[in-house]
Order: C-alpha cells, then structure tokens, then sequence
C-alpha cells in the first residue's frame, strides 16, 4: 500500500468534499482519503499496483479540481 498527501484548493468546503470522495472512490484500487477541511489536505492510501499517483492526480484535475503545489 502506498500513501501520499495532497492539496486541493476546494477541499475546504463539504460539497466539493464529498464530490471528491466520491470521485476517488470510483478508483480501483482507492483503500482510503481523509480530508482536513481547514487545510485542503487530503491524505490518500492506495494499492499501487492497481492505480498510480499519476492517475488518482489525473482523475482529480479531470473533475474539475486544482491541484495546489
């Protein structure tokens, strides 16, 4: 199981929140996302060799959401 932490810049507001959850939950391969509402952080657990961090990034920008270096 790999893990990575990203900000998203809607990630402050509960229903982008439960959009994205809901965007990452389609992933095969997604085993968990925490979001830190006050942060934008979302701190996602996933089984690399059924997804990559390419393609959990990809699917997020591609559902309307922006990535925060």
């Amino acid at each position: 199981m790999a893990e990575m932490t990203i900000k998203v810049e809607e990630a402050v507001k509960e229903q982008p929140i439960n959009y994205l959850e809901k965007v990452l939950i389609q992933l095969n391969g997604m085993e968990r996302a925490l979001v830190d509402i006050e942060t934008g952080e979302v701190k996602i657990e996933y089984n690399e060799h059924k997804v990559s961090k390419e393609r959990i990034m990809k699917s997020i920008k591609e559902n309307g959401f922006r990535l925060i270096d």
